[in-house]
């Protein structure tokens, strides 16, 4: 299955008509892909060191606060579909997926996400940490294995991409990413498709200038927990 899921996506980046969606010209694109990597390496490095003594007492809090890893690791789609493994701070009971099939008559989003408000399966501490989007800080482990950008549009789960269009798809034609234009417009009071556009817009307009003002702009959003559910 994960070989199809990275077969459509590489079909459809290259059916996509150039005056849409364009991607960067070879030149500029060697050009960004290296100084984005440089950046990446450079400011995940300084992110595991700056919040090392958050990332310590978040173990800590989710350990005492609940049965289950400190770490919760899920299969997503990366870069032309290819699966990875994505590593986030554990948010939820340890039988979470488990108890997806009897709540899923309560999903607020539309498209084939799944988001609920009031999640039941949310721990205590896990709601704060999703708040400011700590759960999210391991992931720097992911930028520092390429698997991930600080700026990119955010992976999603390899179910969800089986139900994507070819439209939809197109947000798999770059690396993703912590924060795109979607975390600074609201999160999870976008919709779908406000979302997949928001995504191809940041694919057409990508630069080192946008990941750079789209990184500042995060950190407000963070802070006030637009949209975090």
């Amino acid at each position: 299955m994960n070989r199809d899921v990275t077969f459509q996506a590489e079909t459809v980046a290259c059916e996509v008509p150039a005056q849409a969606y364009p991607l960067l010209s070879e030149n500029r694109a060697q050009a960004y892909e290296f100084f984005k990597r440089f950046f990446d390496i450079t400011l995940s490095i300084m992110g595991v060191v700056f919040f090392s003594p958050l990332l310590l007492l978040t173990a800590c809090a989710i350990k005492l606060d609940s049965r289950g890893p400190v770490i919760y690791t899920q299969m997503r789609a990366g870069r032309n579909g290819k699966p990875f493994k994505l590593y986030k701070f554990r948010s939820m009971c340890p039988d979470a997926e488990d108890q997806l099939k009897n709540i899923r008559y309560l999903n607020e989003a539309d498209g084939p996400v799944f988001k609920i408000s009031n999640d039941p399966r949310v721990t205590r501490v896990g709601r704060l940490i999703r708040r400011g989007s700590i759960d999210e800080l391991p992931q720097l482990i992911n930028i520092l294995k390429g698997e991930m950008s600080i700026v990119g549009p955010r992976p999603p789960l390899l179910r969800e991409v089986e139900q994507y269009t070819p439209y939809q798809m197109q947000r798999l034609r770059v690396t993703p990413g912590l924060t795109c234009y979607w975390q600074i417009s609201g999160r999870s009071d976008v919709s779908f498709e406000r979302w997949v556009n928001l995504d191809l817009q940041y694919i057409r307009e990508r630069c080192l200038w946008i990941d750079f003002k789209t990184i500042l702009k995060t950190v407000p959003a963070v802070l006030f927990g637009a949209g975090a559910y």
